[in-house]
């Protein structure tokens, strides 16, 4: 009963902007969710990519709340030490130069665009400035990020979109080449399509796309908000493909769940941003550092990136499984722990049996069952996902 009318609470109080699952959450551990009423669910949505180290880690507790004793903000008229050091693992560990810090993924990708877009301004002129993204893709709800968002189900009611971009089908290399133009600056793409049903780009794509581009000194913008901090079995998505981007986006796993975002950049690109050209309140807060920096650090000293690595191939075999024994499961695709059922039925009615069931998932473009569950799950609780799922299929086969 306390739990319905915390629901109807929340319905009277709350902007109607999200289907919720029917359950209040009121503590985490590990891979593992409980609600009000105390029953305990198998979350392998891990807060939508967010949760890679688990609920509750404890070192970025410990690091957080070490951290809150001694300053929450100061501002970036500042600097600060736990800043510093969360931007100097970021370079540390990837191809980039240096560090711009925000809060989110939406925030990050409304940086790169303008970054790329200041870049080629004081290089080239105001004349180049058109982005090109993918159809399919997915970069934030802010109305930049929206606009380069491939998919027309997020742009209703919210035209007109801004100018400068122009959309081309994903992993086609001849349509890019088509549509490159002296008036371009940038690309900006998923290396994974995560909301737009985990699609992942080709290795010769890839490769052809980044040779192309800087030819041409268009900026290469990668975003990793889904595909970063480990979830492929690599620290970025980007290493699957030999190559190195210009910009790369980054949010969701960077804090452990603590509201964080960042682009990082080659230096020669970040040079582009000056003081007053852009800005963020709270980025790279000490809190925020703060947990970007144990969130790292556990994730390198865990060794967590191999354990990701070695237990994705094992939910995959258990996934192909399921494909091989169900007619209705269309694909299975993805890399790591980031994973897509395709079906041929209805996908949101097979995530309320599973919530059902005690697992949570969640479904994207209507029939494709998403998996990311926490990059520290064991073989045993993947062993009681793929037990449900059979359960659960099974009814639908029969």
């Amino acid at each position: 009963m306390i739990q319905e009318k915390l629901i109807k609470k929340a319905q009277q109080y709350l902007a109607n902007t999200y289907t919720r699952y029917p359950i209040v959450v009121t503590k985490g551990e590990g891979c593992w969710l409980w609600d009000l009423d105390g029953r305990r669910y198998l979350d392998f949505l891990a807060g939508i990519s967010v949760c890679n180290l688990g609920h509750v880690n404890p070192n970025v507790c410990d690091g957080v709340i070490a951290q809150a004793k001694k300053l929450f903000h100061v501002s970036n008229l500042f600097y600060t030490e736990p800043q510093i050091k969360a931007a100097e693992i970021l370079v540390e560990h990837s191809f980039g130069d240096k560090v711009f810090f925000c809060n989110s993924g939406a925030e990050a990708n409304e940086a790169a665009i303008k970054l790329a877009r200041r870049y080629s301004w004081k290089k080239y002129g105001e004349k180049r400035h058109e982005i090109i993204v993918m159809e399919n893709s997915f970069h934030g709800r802010t109305m930049a990020t929206v606009s380069a968002t491939g998919q027309p189900r997020f742009h209703e009611g919210f035209v007109p979109l801004l100018e400068g971009f122009t959309c081309v089908p994903f992993n086609r290399i001849d349509l890019i080449a088509e549509h490159l133009s002296g008036k371009t600056c940038a690309v900006m793409l998923e290396l994974i399509q995560a909301e737009g049903g985990i699609y992942p780009a080709k290795k010769e794509y890839v490769k052809k796309l980044r040779d192309m581009t800087a030819s041409k000194d268009i900026l290469l913008i990668i975003d990793e908000v889904q595909t970063g901090i480990g979830r492929t079995g690599k620290f970025f998505a980007y290493e699957h493909y030999d190559m190195e981007p210009d910009i790369m986006s980054l949010a969701k796993a960077l804090g452990n769940g603590f509201p964080v975002g960042a682009i990082v950049g080659k230096g020669h690109v970040m040079e582009a941003f000056e003081p007053g050209t852009h800005a963020s309140t709270f980025g790279g807060n000490p809190m925020g550092a703060a947990a970007i920096t144990t969130t790292l650090n556990t994730l390198i000293d865990d060794g967590i990136i191999k354990h990701c690595e070695e237990v994705g191939k094992y939910l995959h075999k258990g996934l192909l499984s399921l494909k091989k024994r169900y007619p209705f499961i269309v694909d299975v695709r993805g890399m790591g722990l980031i994973w897509g059922i395709e079906i041929s039925t209805d996908g949101n009615e097979l995530v309320k049996e599973f919530l059902q069931e005690g697992v949570i998932i969640n479904c994207t473009k209507g029939n494709i069952l998403r998996l990311v569950p926490p990059l520290i799950v064991k073989k045993e609780e993947i062993d009681i996902f793929i037990d449900i799922a059979n359960r659960i299929f099974e009814r639908k086969k029969g």
